[in-house]
């Protein structure tokens, strides 16, 4: 079996769409659709059930699908530990990034790794954190910074910091001068959450019925300066980090200290379980837990 034909198909798979595919691998069409016939006929099975309104897999490229990915992926480690030997301290690391983490943390670690190491090439993709953990997963992000609590059966993890949660009000606001807050007197107000995808939006409302109510939410972002605007605005309330709350403007926005129960926010990067982790990569994992505990003691 050739590994063409087989990168070839699972690509076909993904993308839904021969032409897709054939766009994606830089190739034409009808290549791609040879090289799915020979495979069909060297396996002796359609992978493909091919119709003007779908576009199925059958039961046979439903096998050939899931074990391809896992011999492509074998493919794909063997050649990152091969480059890793002939070409130590080089490399690209693609890194996931939530909007609301990456601004805050990542500059300053970044320019310096840069210098440390300016043969590796870093790539930031940012989306909300639940999204990251399935691109890590499929393998298309090496690492990824998210909010735990994470599975551990499934990925490895690097805690690297911890704060709370505040209420954001608008300065009028009844609770704006308040010295503390417990969740169970929010029952009756309006949220502005993060969108789903992002962890925050899960935990807000996980922690909201566990006080006995389910959250009204007026609105959803991906994006904190949005929700900030919106609570400045007197749209609803919200609940973000302390150190998103620091950078608010304290005319526009009033924060409270949230207690009973105050709810965490833990970040952490993690990569995936016993899959191999490139030398960049590593490398980028002790250098972040070097510059940190440097920033700790300073």
């Amino acid at each position: 079996m050739d590994i063409r034909h087989l990168h070839y198909f699972i690509e076909v798979a993904k993308q839904q769409s021969f032409s897709k595919a054939a766009e994606a691998l830089h190739i034409s069409q009808p290549t791609v659709s040879k090289m799915i016939r020979n495979l069909e006929g060297e396996i002796g099975a359609p992978l493909l059930h091919r119709s003007v309104h779908s576009f199925q897999l059958t039961d046979v490229g439903e096998i050939v699908y899931a074990k391809g990915q896992q011999i492509l992926q074998s493919f794909v480690d063997l050649a990152a530990e091969i480059a890793d030997i002939k070409n130590v301290r080089k490399g690209q690391i693609k890194i996931g990034v939530p909007p609301m983490i990456g601004a805050h943390f990542f500059p300053k670690l970044l320019s310096s790794f840069h210098d440390a190491y300016p043969q590796i090439s870093i790539k930031l993709i940012e989306d909300g954190a639940k999204n990251m953990e399935k691109a890590v997963i499929n393998g298309d992000l090496d690492l990824a910074a998210v909010v735990l609590p994470v599975d551990p059966a499934v990925f490895e993890f690097y805690p690297f910091y911890q704060e709370d949660l505040r209420l954001v009000v608008h300065p009028n606001h009844p609770l704006a001068t308040r010295a503390e807050i417990s969740l169970p007197e929010l029952r009756e107000e309006a949220f502005i959450l993060f969108r789903e995808g992002f962890t925050l939006h899960y935990v807000i409302r996980d922690e909201c019925r566990k006080a006995g109510f389910t959250p009204t939410v007026v609105c959803e972002s991906s994006q904190w300066d949005f929700i900030s605007e919106m609570v400045a605005a007197n749209l609803g309330i919200s609940l973000l980090p302390d150190a998103i709350c620091r950078k608010l403007n304290p005319a526009q926005i009033a924060t409270v200290p949230l207690v009973n129960p105050a709810i965490h926010w833990n970040l952490a990067i993690i990569w995936l379980k016993g899959k191999y982790l490139s030398h960049a990569s590593r490398e980028w994992l002790q250098f972040m837990q070097d510059f940190l505990e440097q920033q700790r003691q300073t």
